[in-house]
């Protein structure tokens, strides 16, 4: 199918649209959200174990360059969920969100200086549609409802090249090695970073807590399910595509907000969604051709 690649990236970035809202009934629960990010990563980690232990044609060769590049998307991942957190405390979701979902432009900045991909304007028109898009839906125009500091703004902009990182390091490994070691080399890693800053205490106390439910849904739509789709539809899209299709995820929150939570959006907020899923289709549209 010539949509393959684009449908497996959006199936992705939905799942991942339906943990920010599960990971937010958390954060509202009283949860630490660097706890949050660790189990989501962690339950992760254990699908991706089992799989790699019982992947039938699994070769056990695993290369240096193949361990490198899972490592380094396994430190994306981390740095994503983790600066995407902290910018969101220290500020606003919507300035976060708005911030993280730049990654876009150091996505196609990167490319063009690695050579992957030339620079169009078809590729910064629909970047900046999709960047207004989610300013419009986050609502980060206002500055009066947020309140933007230099360690939420750098955290935001942290957030957003930890998503670039993550992009380029699954892209490599999962044209190199296999999908389950891919996984599982950089879901370790993730652990092992996030498991060295969290408060162990309240790691613990979430186990034995009655919202162990909702952790264990975090993970699965978080990470178990939505980093399969993904790193198998990077392998048939291109790293600036990918990135930009990704970015039905803020539109799944927002929607989860809606339905679920019980938010209300604005006429702006729909505005910008639509806008984002115009530019989504249309140039996924383009891709094919």
């Amino acid at each position: 199918m010539r949509y393959t690649g684009v449908i497996l990236v959006m199936l992705a970035a939905f799942f991942w649209g339906i943990s920010g809202g599960i990971g937010d009934i958390l954060m509202n629960k009283g949860w630490d959200p660097i706890v949050i990010s660790f189990y989501r990563g962690a339950i992760g980690f254990i699908c991706f174990s089992l799989w790699f232990l019982f992947h039938k044609e699994l070769k056990w060769e695993i290369s240096p360059r193949l361990v490198m590049w899972s490592l380094l998307a396994g430190i994306g991942v981390a740095g994503n969920f983790t600066f995407y957190f902290l910018s969101i405390e220290d500020s606003s979701i919507s300035v976060a969100a708005t911030l993280m979902y730049a990654a876009p432009v150091f996505v196609l900045l990167t490319s063009i200086l690695l050579l992957l991909e030339r620079s169009t304007l078809f590729k910064w028109l629909c970047i900046a549609g999709v960047v207004t898009g989610i300013i419009l839906l986050t609502g980060a125009y206002n500055a009066g409802d947020s309140s933007v500091t230099l360690f939420g703004a750098t955290t935001g902009l942290l957030a957003g090249v930890s998503y670039a990182l993550f992009i380029f390091g699954f892209r490599n490994a999962a044209l190199i090695g296999k999908l389950p070691t891919t996984l599982t080399i950089a879901f370790f890693s993730f652990c092992f970073i996030l498991f060295l800053f969290m408060d162990k205490s309240v790691a613990l106390d979430a186990l034995s807590s009655s919202d162990i439910g909702w952790f264990l849904l975090v993970g699965i739509a978080g990470a178990g399910v939505p980093f399969i789709f993904y790193v198998f539809g990077l392998r048939r899209t291109a790293p600036t595509t990918a990135s930009m299709v990704a970015m039905i995820e803020p539109v799944t929150a927002s929607l989860f907000g809606l339905l679920i939570m019980g938010n209300q959006l604005s006429a702006i907020q729909f505005a910008g969604m639509g806008l984002i899923l115009f530019t989504i289709t249309f140039l996924s549209v383009r891709q094919s051709e």
